[in-house]
This record gives C-alpha cells, sequence and structure tokens, in this order.
C-alpha cells in the first residue's frame, strides 16, 4: 500500500472509532464519570493499569474499584482514613490484588499531599525538545517507585528501561495529553506535546502494523513501539497516537490480521 493510500486508510479507520460512541464500551469510560482533574486522573491511570483482557471484565473490575472508593477517587486519595483501605484487600483482577491496590492508593496519597496533578510525574522528567516520552515514562517509574514498596507491585507499572513497550502507559498518557474535537481523549495535560507521545502497542496492534507494512516485526516491546510510532509520524507528525484508534479498531474489533 502506498504511502497516500495507507494514509487515507488510517485516517479513515482512526475517524471511524475516533467518536463519542467509542468511549460506553472502551475503559476510557471510567475516567469519563468525572468532571474534576484530579478524579479523571486517579481514574483513568486505575483503567489504563487494569486494562488486561475482555473490555467488559475491566469495565466490570474498574467500577467496582470505584465503588470501593465511594465514586470520589480523589477525595477518597486524600481524605480516608487508613482503616479504610482493608476493604481493598479483597480487590483482585487477574494478577493485581489488593497487595498492589494499597500501594497505588499509599504513593497517590503522598503524591497529591505535595502536587495538584498527575500531570507532573510525567512531564517533570521531559523537555520539549525530546523526541517521544520516553524518559517521562522512566522517570514516572522511578518515582512511583521511590517509596517503600512490595516487590511484587513493579510488574504493574512498566518502563521503557526494561525495554517493555509499555502499553498502558502509553494509553494513559494518550488519554491525557491528546486532544480534539471528537471528546473520546481528554486533552488536560498541557505540558506533554501530543507529537511526543508513542502509540500504544500490544499484540493485536503490532500484528495489524506488520501486515501494513509499518513495522517488520510483531514483537511488542519499546524498540518497536518507537519504530512503529517513527512511521505513523510520516502519515501525521503532530498526531501520530491518534492512529491508536485505527490499530486497535482493526486488530480487535475487526480482526484485521
Amino acid at each position: 500500500m502506498k504511502i497516500q493510500q495507507l494514509k487515507d486508510f488510517l485516517n479513515a479507520k482512526a475517524a471511524s472509532y475516533n467518536h463519542p460512541d467509542f468511549i460506553a464500551n472502551d475503559p476510557i469510560c471510567i475516567p469519563h464519570r468525572f468532571s474534576e482533574l484530579q478524579d479523571i486522573e486517579i481514574a483513568g491511570l486505575f483503567a489504563a493499569i487494569l486494562a488486561w483482557g475482555n473490555r467488559t471484565s475491566i469495565i466490570n473490575k474498574c467500577t467496582e474499584l470505584m465503588r470501593h472508593m465511594d465514586n470520589a477517587p480523589y477525595d477518597y486519595i486524600r481524605n480516608h482514613d487508613p482503616r479504610d483501605r482493608m476493604k481493598l484487600m479483597t480487590f483482585c483482577h487477574r494478577t493485581f490484588n489488593g497487595v498492589d491496590l494499597l500501594y497505588f492508593v499509599e504513593f497517590l496519597q503522598h503524591y497529591y499531599t505535595n502536587i495538584t496533578s498527575l500531570e507532573f510525574a510525567f512531564s517533570g522528567h521531559l523537555n520539549p525538545e525530546d523526541e517521544n516520552v520516553e524518559k517521562a515514562l522512566t522517570g514516572f517509574h522511578k518515582m512511583f517507585f521511590s517509596l517503600e514498596h512490595p516487590a511484587r507491585t513493579e510488574k504493574h507499572i512498566s518502563s521503557p528501561a526494561k525495554h517493555s513497550a509499555c502499553k498502558r502507559l502509553n494509553m494513559y498518557l494518550r488519554w491525557m495529553v491528546r486532544k480534539d474535537e471528537n471528546g473520546v481523549d481528554f486533552g488536560l495535560w498541557q505540558h506533554i506535546s501530543p507529537s511526543q507521545l508513542i502509540c500504544p502497542m500490544d499484540v493485536h496492534v503490532s500484528r495489524v502494523a506488520t501486515r501494513l507494512g509499518l513495522i517488520s516485526d510483531a514483537k511488542s516491546d519499546w524498540k518497536t513501539a518507537v519504530s512503529l510510532t517513527h512511521e505513523l509520524k510520516k502519515l501525521d507528525p503532530e498526531d501520530p497516537a491518534k492512529y491508536d484508534f485505527a490499530l486497535f479498531g482493526l486488530g480487535v474489533i475487526e480482526k484485521y490480521v
């Protein structure tokens, strides 16, 4: 497929999924239930981190977690009685369990005591001239685990330093950074440029990207995610992550493999 044909094809697919109708059946519906910045940040982080497997199951589990937080995640993080944390120990989604959740809550409480937005946990490690968000993700990983923590929880926050594609965190950054008239992504963060985003890559996206000739190897690692994004920037250098809608839709919904 020639580059203009590919651009037209992926633009059309992105437009068909980057639409308000997409929200209800995607984990992004969880932060869309809130209007305050910090509620959106916290609900979005958990929705992204728990985005494993069937989307219906993910949404149900995130809904359960928000109920544990009285459907007011920021207020819960800031003001809950530590004794209330014990009810979180019953929570489990795949390999993410109550032990992991308690540390997430501890970190977020510590963080929001000092800083008003989670944006700076990422953007504080990034320079405007940086090509992509690698430093932001590496810095966030180090900051997140700067408190005493269970070793098992480290598997739930990925890092480019460990060669991970960082699919869930890149998806979270897409949600928080991208902004257009369609209203799916929030575009609330101002200190990271959409041009710096890395396209979230999982097995579905990598297979579609391989079939389309965007990458030569269907690995889901950091190097391949950067390579894919480099190719997507040839189609739209200012907003390469919008093609996540197209590649995800083709892979998961249309089974284009």
